[in-house]
């Protein structure tokens, strides 16, 4: 956890990354969004204040260097964007090679993933639910990468844990009609009798990217609905809650 100089808490990725990428997630501590947002919201359709949310956004940006972040209308599925379009662009994933243009995407439970190659010149920020997950988002941005995939790193942000995450019997079974090993990612739901499962969207996350040739895979662990203090969940908290941004960009020191 690191401290911006806007007072607001940030996670740094611990991965191997060029030193010129650069990539962090934000927290809920710091920031202007009144409750039950508080207090550093990026997500302007959940309905916040908007001029808070612009004024996250704004701080976000300048702690980065004035990066321009392009913010996406993520729709769960595999649209894989680059940073020339503008803006509200329906896609759940982006990809960007130039300095000054980052990539950003929104979670509060989702999987939240960042991918650069060894040479830092390609970089991308994933959305992945768990439809996008099971669907292929995550391999459709490393394709639009456009390198090896062995030339790939990869790091989870903060998602929902398998301690949370209960999931029908549907699920699972779609998950493992596309990878069979991913049985392992599922435990019985200790909470409910029947075909319930509790999911490790981690797990399910690597087990892909192995399945393609990316190894270097990174991060992982926290659980997001479990943290009140630090990150906002909408599987806890439901429809009135903020988001929190992973963001990577090219550092232009």
């Amino acid at each position: 956890m690191s401290q911006s100089p806007l007072s607001c808490e940030f996670i740094t990725p611990d991965w191997p990354a060029p030193a010129n990428v650069r990539a962090l997630v934000t927290t809920r501590v710091g920031g202007p969004c009144k409750a039950p947002y508080d207090a550093f919201n990026v997500g302007d359709y959940v309905g916040d204040n908007l001029a808070d949310v612009a004024e996250c956004r704004r701080q976000l940006a300048v702690h980065a260097g004035d990066t321009r972040f392009h913010w996406l209308a993520q729709v769960h599925g595999t649209t894989v964007v680059g940073p020339e379009l503008d803006d509200g662009v329906e896609a759940d994933a982006s990809i960007s090679r130039v300095a000054g243009e980052g990539c950003a995407i929104m979670t509060a439970d989702c999987l939240p993933v960042v991918l650069c190659d060894r040479e830092g010149t390609r970089i991308s920020a994933v959305h992945a639910g768990w439809k996008g997950l099971l669907d292929g988002v995550i391999e459709a941005a490393v394709r639009e990468m456009d390198c090896a995939p062995g030339e790939v790193i990869a790091w989870f942000g903060p998602a929902i844990g398998q301690c949370c995450f209960e999931v029908g019997a549907e699920v699972r079974g779609a998950f493992m009609e596309k990878l069979p090993q991913a049985a392992k990612a599922f435990i019985p739901s200790p909470h409910r009798s029947g075909e319930r499962y509790m999911a490790d969207m981690y797990l399910l996350a690597r087990q892909r990217l192995e399945a393609i040739g990316v190894g270097d895979i990174h991060g992982g662990g926290d659980c997001t609905c479990c943290d009140v203090g630090r990150f906002y969940s909408y599987r806890r908290d439901g429809e009135k809650t903020g988001r929190m941004a992973t963001v990577i960009w090219f550092d232009q020191v």
